[in-house]
């Protein structure tokens, strides 16, 4: 790579109780499953930067895989708002297929799929120009944005994009935008 672009490499959290059982995150550890699993995995490509979401479950994943960073407030998962430690079958089915099927509906205090897109957004653009090798531990929510982005696919795409746990994503960015380099590598 030539030092006139940008790598970013997305790693997501290990596992949660709130994913195993199908729950609206909330700022929570990674549990006894996840850190077996966070225990096993490497994470060894050359690295510039290292940045981390805020929560608990991505700044354990990170010490994890020996990786320390600046806190980022832009990796932060989607802000679920009264939903959050919920299941899906205690929201409301219209306020959850509002939800599923239009990217400006808010949680209730939450926020919305098209605010997450901005925001990463926003963040990729300011890191786009600081042409070095950056890991960012956050939530696949944000992966699932930055794909989006890079990709300029609509809104709309979003829950179409699978990013499982302890994964690695990558982006590059050279010649003015961003590119797709892999997708939801497992980290061994």
């Amino acid at each position: 790579m030539t030092s006139s672009a940008t790598r970013l490499s997305l790693v997501t959290h290990a596992v949660t109780a709130a994913m195993r059982h199908g729950r609206f995150n909330a700022d929570e550890s990674v549990d006894e499953g996840g850190m077996r699993e966070l225990g096993r995995a490497t994470y060894t490509d050359r690295v510039d930067t290292v940045l981390v979401a805020p929560e608990r479950r991505t700044q354990q994943t990170a010490e994890g895989l020996g990786l320390r960073g600046a806190v980022v407030a832009d990796l932060t998962d989607v802000d679920y708002g009264h939903w959050a430690g919920s299941t899906m079958d205690d929201v409301a089915e219209p306020d959850i297929l509002a939800w599923l099927t239009d990217t400006a509906t808010l949680p209730p205090d939450g926020e919305s799929i098209d605010g997450v897109l901005a925001r990463v957004a926003r963040w990729m653009d300011r890191v786009s120009s600081q042409q070095c090798r950056i890991v960012a531990v956050t939530h696949p929510a944000v992966v699932r944005a930055v794909v989006i982005h890079t990709l300029d696919a609509p809104p709309s795409s979003f829950w179409r994009v699978d990013i499982p746990p302890l994964t690695s994503t990558s982006v590059n960015f050279r010649g003015g935008r961003w590119t797709l380099r892999s997708v939801a590598r497992t980290l061994r």
